[in-house]
C-alpha cells in the first residue's frame, strides 16, 4: 500500500516521545555541576568536578544529599540551599539547546508524534531552562517534575508513566531518551522503550557501556541519529537548515 503525494513517511512505531531534559535536550549538566563544586567548595568539602557528575547527573538532589552526607560526613547549612538555588537561577538564565535539539521538537511537531519532557528538574528550574532555552513554546504544558508525582522521581518510574497518560499513549508504545543512567532506568521500569542520547557537553567515554548496562535498547550520539532513528530524517523540514 502506498503513501498519498504529501503524506508523512514516519513509522508508527511509537504513540510518543519522552525526553529527559539537562543533557538531552538543554546543555545544561556542567552548567549546573560547576555551581554546586564551586559552592560546596565555598562551605568546605572540596570535590572535584568528574567525581561530582558521576554522583549527579540525573538523580534528585534529596539523593544527592544525602550521598555528601554518607560519603563526606557533610551536612549542609541552612544558608546553602538559597545560596544554591540563587546562583542556579543566574546560570540557568543562559541554557542553551544541544546541537539539532530544536529541530527535533519541530520534525516531532510536524509529524503529529506527541512528546513531553520528563525531568528531576525542581519545576522552577525547569521553567527556567526551557525558557532561556527558547524551546519552552515548544514544549508547551507537557513538561513534567516529580511533584506531579508526589515527590517520586527517576529512578523510580513514576515520571515517565505519568507523562505517557497526560499524552493520551501507552507507556509500552514509548520510547524514552535519556543520557543517564538514573533516567534511562526510570523509564525501562515504566515499561517504555529506552535509548541513550550522548550529544551534551558533558559525556563521559564509559557513558555507554552504563546506559546498555541499565537498559538502553539502542546509544545514539546526535539528534540528527535520533531523527533518523524515530523516522524523522525523511519529514521535509529535516532538509531545512
Amino acid at each position: 500500500m502506498g503513501t498519498r503525494p504529501g503524506e508523512l513517511h514516519l513509522m508508527p512505531r511509537f504513540e510518543a516521545v519522552l525526553f529527559d531534559l539537562d543533557g538531552v535536550l538543554v546543555d545544561s549538566e556542567l552548567q549546573a555541576s560547576t555551581v554546586w563544586v564551586e559552592l560546596l567548595a565555598e562551605h568546605g568539602l572540596e570535590i572535584d568536578l568528574p567525581t561530582f557528575m558521576a554522583q549527579a547527573v540525573g538523580g534528585t538532589h534529596v539523593v544527592l544529599f544525602e550521598w555528601l552526607r554518607q560519603t563526606y560526613g557533610w551536612t549542609r547549612p541552612e544558608s546553602f540551599i538559597p545560596e544554591m538555588d540563587a546562583r542556579l537561577h543566574e546560570a540557568f538564565g543562559s541554557t542553551q539547546t544541544i546541537e539539532g535539539a530544536a529541530q527535533t521538537l519541530e520534525l516531532l511537531r510536524g509529524a503529529g508524534l506527541p512528546f513531553a519532557v520528563a525531568s528531576n528538574s525542581l519545576r522552577s528550574r525547569l521553567t527556567r531552562k526551557l525558557e532561556a532555552s527558547g524551546l519552552a513554546p515548544m514544549v508547551g504544558a507537557h513538561a513534567y517534575d516529580p511533584a506531579h508525582v508526589g515527590g517520586r522521581g527517576k529512578p523510580a518510574p513514576d515520571l515517565y508513566a505519568f507523562a505517557a497518560a497526560q499524552l493520551g499513549a501507552d507507556i509500552s508504545r514509548c520510547v524514552v531518551v535519556e543520557d543517564s543512567v538514573t533516567g534511562l532506568s526510570a523509564g525501562v521500569a515504566a515499561g517504555a522503550t529506552a535509548w541513550g542520547l550522548l550529544a551534551g557537553g558533558h559525556v563521559h567515554p564509559d557513558n555507554a557501556v552504563h546506559l546498555l548496562g541499565a537498559g538502553a535498547a539502542r546509544i545514539l550520539r546526535t539528534h540528527g541519529e535520533l531523527q533518523a532513528a524515530l523516522g524523522l530524517a525523511e519529514h521535509p523540514l529535516a532538509q531545512l537548515g
